[in-house]
This record gives C-alpha cells, structure tokens and sequence, in this order.
C-alpha cells in the first residue's frame, strides 16, 4: 500500500488549495473521479467576501454572516471565517488568481444582506473558474501528484484512527488502496440530491456519505440553500444568474411585470436568498407559471457586458439579450450548508479525518449561508487545516471522551444526537433512478416542506437504500452516495419542527427557540 502524509479527496478550491499549502513538507495524493478541473468551483459567479473597504470591517461581515444564519451560526467559526479572510485572500493573490481591479485597487462589489459592498471577483461574474484555471495550473507546475478518474470507494479505519482509502480506477475499475497520516475530504455538496440544481454533474455527496459510513459525525444536513434565480428556459439546463445581479440594481418581476418582491420583503430583491426564493415559488404557484423574470435592461448596457461577461455570453448564445429583454428564471438547488461535522481546524471525529469545503460542516452558515461565503470558506478552513496537521500535536483538540470534536461554544451549545430511523420497507416505489431520486426530493425535500411530504420521502429513500447492490463503478457509487445524503437530509428536515433559514415546513411556519440546536446524524454501523 502506498504511504502519504496527505490524501486529498477532491479537486475543487479546497483540495486545490490545501494541496499546495501541503506540498512544501509533506507528500501530497490528491484523488480526484473525474479531471482535475471537474469541480463545482468554476460555476461560482458571485465571488468571495472579505472585508477590506474603507466603511467596512471584519466585525461588520461577522454580524452579516450571523444575521443570515439565523441562530445557528458558530461564533467562534466565523470570527475565525472573516477575521482570516484578508490574509487568505492575499495568498490567493500571492498565487496568481486575477482579481478584477479599479484604478489600481480591487474592485468590490455589493450582494444581499451585505450591509457593505465587499465581494471580489475576477473576470467579472467567472470568479469560480479564475481561481480554479489558477489552483490547477499551480498544483500542475508544484508536481503535486494527481490520480484522476479515481475514486475513492472507502475509508479505512482502525481503532477509531484513518489508515487510508480504497480507491476505484473508473477507468479500469481495479481497486487500489493507499494509505496517510491524514486524509482530507474536500468533496463538495450534493446537489444533484434535486431535479433542477446549478451544480456540476459531480456534486453527488460523495465525501459525506465515506464519512458517515466510517462513523463520523453529519451535522445540519437539513440546511440546503435554493438559489433564487437560476436561467429557465425550455431545452437548456439550468444556470446560474449571480446573486450580484441584484446587487447591481437587477429587478424581479412577473409575467405581468410587475415588480413583486416589495410585498414579500421590505429589502425587496436584496432580501436573504431564502426568503428571495420561497416568494418566487409563491409568485409563480399565484400566476400558474413556472418562471418569474430578472429585469437589467434599465441598467447600462456596458456595465452588464462588463461585469457579467458570462452571463451576458451565455444568454446570447441561447437567443437571449439581456440588456434589452427579461431573463426568464426559476430557483435551483445551490449549496449545502450542513456536512462532516468538523472543529475550527476542520477536524471529524475520526482520528485523522479532516473535511473542508462544503462538505464540512463548520456552522460558520448556521441555517443560511451568507452569499459569497463559501469560496472564502474553503480558503480559510483549508489553510487552518494544513496548519494544525503541521503541527507537533494534531490532535489535542480532536478526542474527547464522546468521541465528538471539541466545537467552539454556539449559541447555545447544544447539539442532539441521532441514528437513522429503521423505516419498514414499502412494498411499492417508484424505480430507483437518478431522475427519480431527484424529483422525490425536489418535491418533497425542496424549498417549501412539510410533514406528510417528508415522510413519504423518507420512506422510499428507505427502501431504495435497502434495494441497493454493492456498488460497482462510478455511476451506482454515485446513486448510493445521493440516496444515504438524501435520507440524512430528510429525516433531519423531518425531525426539525419549525422553519429557520432555508428549512421551511408549512406545517411548522414559525421559527422555535426549542429547535436552536444542530441535529447530529452517526452511523450505528460504524466501528
């Protein structure tokens, strides 16, 4: 078995950047299942928040991101998250990633719930895929040692410590497995949970699911962020319209054009995504339509070319003028708050487990992820990841009694702990498949739920995953990854009792006191 001092899963912005943090001192494997560059980073458009203008500050940010998060958010996490953001920031410039500039200094631009403008962005509205052209080309010319088309099938554990992985050659589909002092999961989210998602095909909970089923901990998985205006247009897949497109002045508006958001929200269009998205599904239920539409063409036709080339590219290409006719749109699933359950140096409780990205949880989202937030995260938490695994000892904070890594105080310090349900099997679903996977949860796990509609998500999700052979290649890992993510987030979804963030049930429309606290999924399984 071959020996590293890291194995990196994933090949996105954290796992990029964490392996050229690495490099330096350590031996570095980074797996990835696809190519290097199929990651979800290159479709983030909005960019990264730090606070660095004149009327801003990193306390400002702190109580935006707290204010978003709706209760949930760790305290400590995102002091750590904005009070690390400009040195990150400087590195990834050290680095070479292109930020766009104005008369000589970075141009920032504003996004709702911001109370300042401080988001930055290169090659206007294609931030994601600057850095991540950026990442990859640096960890080429690093000699960073990269296996593509690999993946990993299972950790590998002994006593309650990572020994390492066994990995699938989706080309051959032989088995290899290599062994660390440390392995990183920075697998992303699992978009593809839903039928109309912005993320990348590769999105599918990969990290989470190896996670839980070594026994870490899976923590808020009932927290899944709806982007508000994703492209609608018959034939094309849905693509994302950037929060910033709002922040620059952006109107909704109906089929009938009138402007609807001021009389959901009093910050209109500006409003928290959450709530920005749920008044469009009611707009559309109230209209009979399946899209609302964004209106820019009272904004100058330059400054849309300018600061959203590729969205302005993407629209012509699909017959769409954007400076001189509406955007038809429609929410999409974006971006999981919950994940691996990690401490501020994005340690698991599994001795040697780390995660970052968005398949940690670090709770610096709480139940609403602050736009532009994420890209940052992953930055911050790699680097605090690197550092504390460089250090004499790893894991003073890892291991307590529990089992549970030491979390900074949240609000209210609680967290409740659960196993998945035992459901008996039905004796009719529908075929699993991956189409049906993802029209069961936007249905019924999407961004308005309910009781009733839970569980009976929850109970095919059940009996799919009873059904389930021992997967064999890429694309049945792939569905068994989705239907164990898609059964955490539901049974979290139905135990959580209220609405908070983006978890929303018409049954329980209102947000309880009772229910600040994170659900906490383990494994009964597991070592």
């Amino acid at each position: 078995m071959t020996n590293y001092d890291y194995i990196i899963v994933g090949s996105g912005i954290a796992g990029l950047y964490a392996a050229l943090l690495a490099i330096g001192q350590s031996s570095v494997l980074v797996l990835t299942k696809g190519s290097i560059d199929d990651c979800n980073t290159k479709y983030a458009q909005g960019g990264i928040a730090v606070a660095i203008g004149k009327d801003d500050s990193p306390e400002l940010h702190y109580r935006d991101t707290v204010a978003a998060g709706d209760g949930l958010c760790d305290a400590n996490a995102v002091h750590i998250l904005t009070e690390e953001a400009a040195e990150c920031i400087a590195d990834l410039i050290k680095l070479q990633v292109p930020f766009d500039t104005l008369d000589g200094e970075i141009s920032l631009g504003k996004e709702a719930a911001h109370s300042a403008p401080r988001i930055i962005h290169a090659g206007g509205d294609a931030t994601g895929e600057y850095i991540e052209t950026t990442l990859s080309r640096q960890v080429r010319s690093n000699r960073v040692r990269v296996l593509e088309h690999c993946l990993v099938s299972e950790i590998i554990t002994e006593g309650g410590m990572v020994e390492g992985v066994k990995v699938l050659d989706c080309r051959t589909e032989l088995l290899e497995e290599y062994s660390c002092r440390f392995l990183i999961l920075a697998t992303g989210g699992a978009g593809q949970l839903f039928k109309y998602t912005t993320n990348s095909d590769v999105v599918t909970g990969d990290g989470i699911a190896l996670a839980f089923k070594a026994g870490a901990e899976i923590s808020d998985m009932e927290f899944f962020q709806f982007h508000p205006t994703s492209l609608h247009l018959p034939g094309v897949a849905p693509f994302l319209i950037s929060e910033a497109v709002r922040g620059e002045g952006g109107i909704l508006r109906n089929g009938e054009g009138y402007r609807f958001m001021p009389d959901y929200a009093d910050e209109a269009e500006l409003a928290p995504r959450d709530v920005v998205a749920r008044s469009i599904v009611y707009e559309m239920r109230k209209r009979g339509s399946d899209s609302v539409f964004l209106d820019v063409t009272h904004l100058p036709a330059r400054l849309i070319t300018a600061r959203f080339p590729h969205i302005y590219r993407f629209c012509r290409e699909h017959g769409l003028n954007i400076t001189k006719e509406l955007i038809p749109v429609a929410p999409a699933a974006h971006y999981l708050m919950g994940g691996v359950k990690v401490n501020e140096w994005g340690e698991a409780n599994i001795l040697g487990l780390l995660a970052i990205g968005e398949a940690a949880c670090t709770s610096v989202h709480g139940a609403n992820r602050l736009a532009s937030n994420s890209l940052l995260e992953s930055v911050v938490f790699a680097r605090r990841a690197i550092q504390k695994t460089q250090t004499s000892h790893p894991f003073v904070i890892a291991s307590e009694a529990n089992g549970s890594p030491k979390n900074s105080q949240n609000f209210l310090g609680k967290k409740q702990s659960y196993f998945l349900r035992d459901r008996e099997p039905l004796p009719e679903t529908p075929t699993l498949n991956l189409p049906n996977l993802q029209s069961l949860m936007w249905d019924k796990v999407g961004i308005i739920r309910s009781g009733e509609g839970l569980d009976e998500a929850a109970n095919i999700l059940a009996t799919w995953e009873r059904s389930l052979p021992q997967p064999a290649d890429r694309v049945s890992h792939e569905l068994s990854s989705l239907v164990l993510c898609g059964r955490l987030m539901t049974e979290a979804a139905l135990l959580r009792e209220e609405s908070r963030g983006a978890h929303f049930r018409t049954d329980f429309p209102e947000t309880s006191p009772e229910w600040q606290r994170h659900i906490v999924f383990r494994s009964k399984h597991a070592q």
